[in-house]
């Protein structure tokens, strides 16, 4: 295997929600050799489309982006499951001449990809069937206090009402008789064969992303986000159990659709979920080793960073 510096480049561009990721990956598209690789657990569902923010039909005409509406939001998608799709596309991507530009905020994703991860065991329904009664018995902060006793790590980084990381969490343990945090550690045994440039979008000032995410939740109930909900409740068998419907915002527009929340309680929860998750994805960011950080609200950004990419492209 060749010395590390001689690996064929890979750009990782993360940020949290609203920080202008898509619009920064096309910018650079249009000025580099790269095909866009989108890193993001809601995007690779099919049909959901505003919630998600998906790119438009225009912007993926004239940039397309790889991992987008590969599954329906029937199927489970998980970072291996993301591994097992991600290496053999920037394999055929550098063997085309051109480099793989991941973009997203699935930090995970982006983790196991850059670290590596043991195999974890695929999901069991029984267990997950289990997990799901004692959670309506005695609530998910009930089930976090568990996993805080058989994996500290995974419950130090999960909420303790984060109802789709502690089942699987929990699921892991329980299948495997290790916990999540002991195989991630563990990592890959060889390095992943890529020169990675790491690029992170992080906001100085955060009251401004709170902005941001706020008008964009508002743009998507104004373009019939519910509506969306509403059809694909109707296409598809779903519930509140599958991944797809626990991403931010679907599960409130469930709620409204069920009638447990009204239209003012929707907007305030959809985007205070959000407002959450770009705090999580900040956090991850702030930890994470190796990237160049760019303030993703100041003006000229992608004059910025293609600026400060042009110099790690060449050597």
């Amino acid at each position: 295997m060749p010395a590390p510096e001689r690996f064929p480049p890979a750009i990782f561009l993360m940020g949290p929600t609203a920080c202008g990721k898509t619009d920064l990956a096309v910018a650079l598209a249009a000025r580099f050799p790269v095909e866009v690789i989108s890193v993001d657990s809601a995007l690779v569902y099919r049909d959901m489309n505003i919630g998600t923010a998906k790119p438009d039909a225009a912007t993926l005409a004239v940039c397309p982006h790889h991992l987008v509406d590969v599954v329906d939001p029937t199927e489970p998608y998980s970072a291996g499951r993301f591994l097992d799709d991600v290496l053999p596309l920037m394999a055929q991507i550098t063997d085309r001449g051109r480099v793989p530009l991941l973009a997203g905020g699935t930090m995970l994703y982006f983790k196991a990809l850059k670290d590596g991860m043991n195999t974890l065991p695929r999901a069991d329904p029984a267990i997950r069937a289990e997990l799901e009664a004692q959670a309506v018995q005695h609530g998910w902060p009930y089930l976090h206090a568990e996993l805080a006793r058989l994996d500290p790590a995974s419950a130090a980084r999960i909420k303790p009402n984060d109802a789709q990381r502690i089942q699987r969490a929990l699921e892991v343990c329980r299948l495997s008789g290790r916990s999540m945090s002991e195989l991630f550690s563990e990592g890959r045994s060889t390095p992943l064969p890529y020169r990675l440039i790491e690029i992170a979008l992080l906001p100085l000032d955060r009251a401004r992303l709170h902005e941001r995410i706020n008008a964009r939740f508002r743009a998507m109930l104004d373009a019939g986000f519910v509506e969306e909900v509403r059809g694909l409740r109707k296409r598809y068998p779903l519930d509140l159990s599958l991944p797809s419907m626990r991403s931010v915002g679907y599960r409130q527009a469930w709620q409204f659709l069920d009638g447990g929340i009204d239209e003012a309680q929707l907007y305030r929860t959809g985007a205070a979920a959000t407002r959450q998750l770009a705090k999580r994805q900040i956090t991850w960011l702030r930890s994470w080793q190796g990237a160049e950080l760019f303030d993703c609200l100041q003006d000229g950004l992608a004059d910025r960073v293609a600026d400060w990419l042009a110099g790690r492209l060449s050597t």
